[in-house]
């Protein structure tokens, strides 16, 4: 029997946009998100090459366009504060438009909205909930119970719940057969919060290096205020703790810090917009099991230094939905969408060469090494290969067809 009813584990960005493909092919989704609401909260994240091309084909890219930060470039800046190169727009546009600055860069928050709207009716949102438990036996429904007390039966299960999701764990456990995590630790540490906006703070942002292996990033919104990040080398050590641990935890490593690092300290401590995490990706063998499937970073989390993150999870949940209403098994529907995304997302995955310390040197020298070559990025002749480091391969992938005929279906 065909693939009806689906029950998708996560409203983010994963999520949405799978539920919107779902009913445009006819799918009858259930999105069963554990916040109260739709999270508006979200820095800046990035839609490159078939992400691009997939919320083009929904009808959404002038609305996400005109949503943008309106990031012009980024000036790098020494531990004194001092900009000590500068890369425009223009000048990843030289290599696709796809480096560090998007030609599509919105609010996580402000894209959510943006799909969640344009999903329609037909959707099942279920919010302040998340799945307890799951009973498939291989045949017939899978049964889900919700910590609230409801229950589904439906056809198949999506976990699009993150790189933490609680989903993957109940179906496929914490390890792999030799017993490693799932979740692979790249060595970076990384804090995101929003800060006040100042006068002078424009629309280009600024990335601060550090000796240590420490960064502290500015980057515009378009909303009035600016948005902060603090990265260090380390091995895991935010994941954990709580909020106000994780606070002072990155209040010592960044306490001696200059220029652009005490105003984030100062907004640190009453930041209500706050998120931590030790930076890391999500490798399986298989994404799918019995009829439950994994859907963005839940599965394939490339890692923010990827910058293919919110791609993956736009191009993976149209590809998912439409194998599932073209494929009466849904086991065949999981093959298929695996054998066109396995190799998109193992591309995506292959770190440039060097990472994480090419892009946090430890030491004066190397901060200037790294000063050194990114001025090189305006020289033409370098221009393209400097773009093979900072482009990530997100034109690697072709669209199904269907793609084309189920947007306004």
């Amino acid at each position: 029997m065909a693939v009806r009813s689906v029950l998708v584990s996560g409203a983010g960005i994963a999520g949405l946009v799978f539920a919107y493909w779902a009913r445009r092919h006819g799918l009858e989704p259930v999105v069963v998100e554990r916040a109260p609401g739709l999270r508006a909260e979200g820095h800046g994240v990035d839609l490159r090459g078939a992400g691009r091309e997939v919320v083009r084909r929904m009808g959404l890219e002038d609305a996400v366009r005109a949503a943008g930060t309106g990031e012009q470039g980024i000036a790098f800046t020494d531990w004194t504060g001092r900009t000590r190169a500068r890369v425009g727009r223009e000048v990843f546009a030289g290599f696709g438009g796809e480096g560090p600055t998007a030609e599509l860069e919105v609010l996580r928050g402000q894209l959510a909205t943006l799909i969640r709207d344009a999903a329609g009716p037909g959707v099942e949102w279920v919010f302040d909930d998340h799945i307890a438990a799951i009973d498939d036996r291989g045949s017939g429904p899978v049964r889900v119970r919700l910590a609230g007390g409801g229950s589904y039966e439906v056809d198949v299960v999506v976990a699009a719940d993150g790189i933490g999701s609680a989903t993957r764990r109940l179906v496929f456990g914490e390890h792999d057969e030799q017993g490693r995590a799932w979740f692979r630790p790249v060595g970076v540490s990384l804090a995101y919060l929003t800060v006040p906006r100042r006068r002078g703070d424009g629309s280009w942002a600024t990335w601060q290096h550090d000796p240590g292996g420490r960064s502290v990033i500015l980057r515009p919104d378009p909303v009035g205020t600016t948005r902060a990040a603090l990265s260090f080398l380390a091995p895991p050590c935010l994941r954990g703790r709580d909020p106000d641990a994780q606070k002072a935890l990155l209040t010592g490593r960044f306490i001696d810090v200059g220029g652009a690092a005490p105003r984030v300290l100062d907004a640190l401590a009453a930041a209500s917009e706050f998120y931590a995490e030790d930076v890391g990706q999500v490798r399986m063998p298989a994404w799918s099991r019995g009829r439950v499937v994994l859907l963005g970073d839940a599965g394939y989390c490339p890692s923010p230094i990827s910058g293919m993150g919110t791609t993956l999870a736009v191009v993976g949940a149209a590809v998912l939905a439409g194998e599932l209403a073209r494929c009466p098994d849904p086991a065949a529907a999981f093959a298929a969408y695996e054998e066109r995304m396995r190799p998109y997302v193992d591309r995506a995955q292959e770190l440039p060469p060097g990472t994480p310390y090419t892009g946090l040197p430890r030491t004066r020298w190397g901060i200037r090494v790294l000063h050194a070559a990114l001025r090189a990025t305006a020289t033409p002749p370098l221009t393209g290969m400097m773009g093979r480091f900072l482009s990530p391969p997100a034109h690697t992938i072709d669209l199904p067809s269907h793609l084309t005929t189920a947007a306004h279906g």
